[in-house]
């Protein structure tokens, strides 16, 4: 493996986050593939996210711009791209995401598997993240992984919650 190769891969993060809603399969994963839901609790706290597209079918493309709380460091427009590997309605999505600077460098990459277990009318998602930085203002954001994924899945279950 080449040096530069070796590298990312030391820096690589992985997060797995489970968690279980009160909620059927279907509904569960309509709120990762509907880019209206999406766009209501994807990213961390107080994030919102002004565009959110999403075609999730193999080969569709994503792209969101999430935006950062008002009168904070954080106050400003986060892109990211990226490309759906595999969806299976209402099991599995896989999906490479790469965050972005505004003029489109790529600061990381990250290859996430999400599935959707039913058991006695209530879903069990699994949230599986492996982030790359792929420069160094992308390693912070590597850092940051597991507490926003966490942010984001709580903001999602309090969705699902306001829609039950």
């Amino acid at each position: 493996m080449a040096a530069t190769a070796q590298a990312k891969a030391d820096k690589a993060r992985e997060v797995t986050i489970t968690r279980t809603f009160d909620a059927p399969r279907a509904q569960v994963f309509r709120m990762w593939t509907d880019p209206a839901h999406l766009a209501r609790w994807w990213g961390p706290m107080e994030f919102t996210n002004p565009v959110c597209e999403i075609d999730a079918r193999p080969g569709g493309r994503m792209y969101i711009i999430m935006h950062g709380p008002k009168g904070t460091p954080y106050d400003a427009d986060f892109p990211m791209s990226g490309t759906f590997h595999d969806v299976v309605a209402p099991e599995r999505i896989v999906f490479t995401a790469f965050a972005q600077d505004l003029d489109g460098t790529k600061q990381l990459e990250c290859v996430t598997t999400v599935t959707f277990v039913e058991r006695d009318g209530r879903t069990i998602l699994t949230v599986h993240a492996r982030t790359v930085p792929l420069i160094a203002a992308g390693e912070p954001m590597v850092e940051g992984m597991a507490m926003g994924w966490t942010q984001s899945i709580d903001k999602l279950e309090a969705l699902l919650k306001q829609t039950s």
